[in-house]
């Protein structure tokens, strides 16, 4: 095969191309023969949780309850491969710096600490006790605990997340930014306002009875496989699903089941996505916003609900009907006819889903987005029966969860209260720093310690190369990790890797096995054990590591660190007495497939300050036009990041992305043909991607041109190559999740 290759992909989703790579990922890692034992584990309820997406488990669930890149995750935690402090003795950490995020990640599980030596530019074994003293010597250094930053990923578990939040909150600081901050952080700003929780209100089972779905911005496909196989259940019964995506994603149309043998055979694929639209960037709004104006004009809202469960319906109505068709039509990139259909669709339906990711949540007008979505459901009382509601779809495994157990700069005074009682101690009240915040601080000078629980902070965040210059005026930068990353080689003065066990491998305390609980996208607690032998005699559990350091922290500390640690349930017991719904955790959890927190408005019960759900109006032309427009004679595009199919997250598996049809390369950008035409280039040309801001331009060199189905004036490429262009200045309002998917950019000849 070519270097690179461009080849467009004409089959199904899944089907005999997943099996493929499934087995060669397996291949890849070394584990080909206990990798496929090892799956039959995965989503099990005596098994472990997948380490990737947050997609629940089925109550009646099979055995083969996988999906690609589900085995792409479980295969590089359980890889063959090592690194070793052999390792980083033949490699600088210069020398590392030069090789790319997949190399490094490629290289295999950690295996022991490793402490930054500046003298030698390498890094070198260092025993735990004197990594924690190292990380204590710091903390207790520090003018004031406001001067740390402790960072969050989606893969910690509930009693690692509880018992981060509990050690940070006893040193003196809110400043508990998390993967949250750059994703679905619109979504837990925004659904509170609306219905008075931050979560999705449907389960599984809802998807089963809904006859109307609407997906807008998230590519299962790639993001979240195991959705295809709920999805090819609705379609096959019947169920209209309108899809709203500017790419036409292959798992959005068609999909094969790899554990079907009739579809394999045929390869043909069930189709998904009965109506398929394609907005401009950034449309969303305005598309959501269109479909209320249709049913308000032709339709027939639902009355009874509406006076009975919500507040503000007529002035919601006066400031849609304001909007203009041709405003609307604008600036969502559909046609009038397109609205008439989709609104005749969602009318006649008797039970919406409307489902929404990081396509919504990345914009600067996301929480309007959000309400508006939310409006669209009141406005036919789809949200509090069987087969309705809203669905936001998290991308890490425990993200929601992490947030649900205290991991938030603005945690309420409520929470603040019980963790307080319950603990001994004076909680801090002050909110503080989410990601942006955290950089800034960094850059500054204003926080000299960061310490990363999991995650790949360096390369999630925006502004790359402003983000890389504040990690490294650090005093210190410390990472619990299961493998390389590019966080570990933009480090502070001084650079602790602490590595720890991953979700499959047994967690020995007290002499007996632990499990770990998550929550999934749908509210679903249930408890993961791992079944494997630790990559290493050195690795720890989060847990641990968590609990050692705060005693070695802490002196004075209430809490009964060691005791807590040596039997979960006992972490378990502490978080029934502090966050609200996991009361008698530990009975209900221990109960096969765990537990659903009971959310209020599936009761039709709302907790916001009215005592109803609420219609939020928001000005459609006001939120367009607070786009920043550069001012250039240039063509002005507007760019999304999006994943690879052999990506998650920051995480590279590989350099193939298979649905879009290209390998061997990530530095792509997608573009319609006519605009590429009408740059007078060709696909295949290599272009440098120039942002524009108020503080001047950045910039992304080297991209080859890929035509692809996108709309005019739309482009797309991979992240995390692409937070380059994005500006710590630009976020979503009020919730300041980076704008990663709506980029002002000029395109030139490389």
């Amino acid at each position: 095969m070519a270097e690179h290759e461009v080849k467009k992909y004409t089959g199904p989703a899944g089907g005999w191309g997943a099996l493929r790579s499934s087995l060669e990922h397996l291949r890849h890692e070394g584990v080909l023969g206990q990798g496929t034992a090892l799956l039959l584990k995965s989503n099990q309820a005596e098994g472990f949780d997948c380490p990737g997406c947050a997609w629940p488990e089925p109550n009646a669930h099979s055995t083969f309850e996988f999906c690609e890149n589900g085995v792409k995750a479980v295969a590089a935690e359980a890889t063959s491969k090592r690194v070793t402090r052999e390792f980083f003795a033949s490699h600088t950490v210069r020398a590392l710096a030069a090789y790319d995020d997949y190399f490094l990640e490629d290289q295999g599980r950690l295996t022991e600490p490793m402490v930054y030596d500046a003298g030698t530019d390498h890094y070198k074994p260092i025993s735990w006790e004197d990594a924690f003293a190292t990380i204590a010597k710091h903390l207790q250094g520090l003018a004031s605990p406001n001067e740390a930053i402790f960072y969050t990923s989606g893969r910690t578990s509930n009693e690692a997340a509880f018992l981060y939040q509990l050690f940070v909150r006893e040193f003196g600081t809110n400043n508990l930014p998390d993967c949250s901050n750059m994703c679905h952080e619109p979504t837990s700003l925004g659904m509170p306002e609306s219905i008075g929780v931050g979560k999705g209100t449907v389960t599984l089972d809802d998807f089963d009875a809904a006859d109307t779905l609407l997906l807008f911005g998230h590519n299962p496909g790639t993001n979240h496989p195991r959705m295809l196989g709920t999805l090819q259940k609705a379609a096959r019964r019947g169920a209209r699903i309108l899809v709203f995506n500017p790419l036409r994603e292959r798992g959005l149309e068609r999909f094969t089941h790899p554990q079907e043998p009739g579809g394999m055979l045929t390869n043909r694929g069930t189709p998904i996505a009965t109506h398929y639209y394609q907005p401009k960037i950034g449309g969303d709004l305005a598309v959501a916003l269109g479909i209320v104006r249709d049913v308000l004009e032709n339709g027939n809202p639902d009355h009874a609900f509406i006076n009975d469960h919500t507040h503000g319906f007529e002035a919601f109505k006066e400031s849609v009907l304001r909007h203009s068709w041709y405003e609307i039509v604008r600036a969502s990139g559909l046609t009038r006819q397109e609205f008439r259909t989709i609104g005749q669709i969602y009318d006649t339906g008797k039970a919406a889903i409307v489902t929404w990711g990081m396509g919504i949540t990345q914009h600067r007008h996301a929480v309007a987005t959000i309400h508006m979505l939310l409006n669209l459901l009141l406005l036919k009382g789809n949200i509090g029966k069987a087969g309705a509601g809203p669905a936001p779809i998290r991308g890490h495994s425990n993200v929601q969860g992490d947030r649900t157990m205290g991991i938030y700069e603005q945690p309420s005074a409520a929470f603040l209260d019980a963790l307080g009682a319950e603990f001994e101690f004076f909680p801090p009240r002050k909110p503080g720093f989410d990601v942006v915040a955290s950089i800034s601080a960094l850059e500054e000078g204003r926080a000299k310690v960061f310490m990363g629980m999991g995650g790949n902070f360096a390369n999630a965040t925006p502004d790359t190369e402003r983000t890389h210059k504040a990690l490294e005026r650090c005093e210190l930068t410390v990472h619990v990790t299961t493998k390389l990353n590019r966080s570990h080689i933009v480090h502070g003065r001084s650079a602790l890797i602490l590595p720890c066990l991953g979700r499959t491998e047994i967690d020995i305390q007290g002499g007996k096995p632990q499990g770990v609980t998550v929550e999934d996208s749908m509210s679903m607690v249930h408890i993961s054990h791992g079944i494997r032998a630790p990559a290493s005699p050195q690795l720890r559990s989060e847990c641990w590591i968590i609990a050692n350091l705060a005693q070695a922290t802490l002196k004075g500390s209430k809490t009964p660190w060691m005791d807590l640690v040596t039997d979960y349930d006992r972490i378990r017991d502490r978080i029934a007495r502090v966050v609200v719904g996991f009361e008698n955790f530990n009975e209900r959890v221990h109960k096969p497939r765990g537990f659903h927190l009971d959310l209020a408005p599936r009761s039709r019960i709302w907790h916001t300050k009215t005592g109803k759900a609420n219609f939020i109006a928001h000005n459609l032309s006001d939120t367009v036009s607070a786009e920043f427009v550069p001012r250039t004679s240039k063509r002005v595009f507007t760019l999304m990041t999006i994943r690879s199919h052999d990506q998650y997250n920051t995480t590279i598996y590989g350099l193939s992305d298979r649905y879009r049809g290209v390998s061997g390369i990530r530095n792509v950008c997608f573009m319609n043909a006519a605009d590429i035409e009408s740059l007078g280039m060709k696909a295949g040309a290599f272009v440098n991607i120039v942002s524009h801001w108020s503080d001047g331009q950045r910039l992304a060199s080297g991209f080859m041109l890929v035509a692809y189905d996108i709309p005019e004036g739309c482009l797309a490429g991979y992240y995390p190559e692409l937070n380059v262009l994005v500006p710590l200045s630009s976020y979503a309002d009020r919730a300041r999740t980076p704008t990663s998917k709506s980029i002002k950019v000029t395109v030139e000849a490389a």
